[in-house]
């Protein structure tokens, strides 16, 4: 007997309420890079207006193949009322922690979205229960956002595809630790890369096991 498997796409109805509400310009907000021994970490926002400016292969982008990612990254910035993609780097993350540094992230994509709107964000939607408020906004924060809500969703998208590609070209840099492959997780080939090599720029020195490999 064939097995299938149900696939989940988001809508937009949490949007609808929230427009319903009067909050005209809603933001959804997802980071990418979280977890990672190396490399920054991004948030993206992404504000739509209605069901016109939803790109259809959009969901929960580690969900999605790379492929379908790169496409639907260039859509939602085509066709979306606005996009912002923030982006803190390694180090930042080791003076700020890593919770203060997601918050940074998503600030400054939403400081773009409002520049691009010319217009302050009304409600801010975001995924993750545990992640910082944003001051001075409206917010709700879920778990499973990115899987449920499209403009989590989209802005999970920009997160991951922005930060992969800064990760490949740190690849470029230091070709020794594999970035390409692994963009910065703590995989097997990057463990013996670090236990080999040390450290490199790019490291986050306040994660384990990194300290270890500090060059002294």
């Amino acid at each position: 007997m064939l097995a299938y498997i149900h696939m989940i796409y988001p809508d937009i109805k949490l949007e609808e309420e929230l427009w319903k509400e009067g909050y005209k310009y809603v933001v959804g907000l997802d980071e990418a890079g979280r977890g990672p021994l190396a490399g920054p970490v991004v948030a993206g926002a992404v504000v739509i207006l209605g069901e016109d400016q939803i790109v259809s292969d959009v969901r929960d982008s580690k969900k999605m193949s790379e492929k379908k990612r790169e496409l639907a990254f260039v859509e939602i910035q085509k066709i979306s009322s606005a996009c912002g993609v923030g982006v803190v780097s390694a180090s930042e993350i080791d003076t700020l922690g890593i919770q203060k540094a997601v918050q940074k992230a998503m600030m400054i994509a939403m400081e773009i979205v409002e520049s691009k709107l010319g217009s302050k964000i009304d409600f801010v939607i975001a995924d993750g229960e545990n992640i910082l408020s944003i001051p001075r906004y409206k917010m709700k924060k879920m778990n499973k956002g990115d899987l449920l809500h499209y403009s989590i969703s989209a802005g999970s998208v920009l997160a991951k595809v922005t930060r992969d590609h800064i990760m490949y070209d740190y690849a470029k840099r230091f070709p020794e630790y594999g970035f390409d492959s692994h963009v910065g997780y703590g995989t097997k080939k990057h463990i013996e890369a670090l236990e080999k090599f040390g450290a490199c720029d790019i490291h986050r020195r306040s994660f384990n096991p990194v300290s270890k490999f500090l060059k002294v």
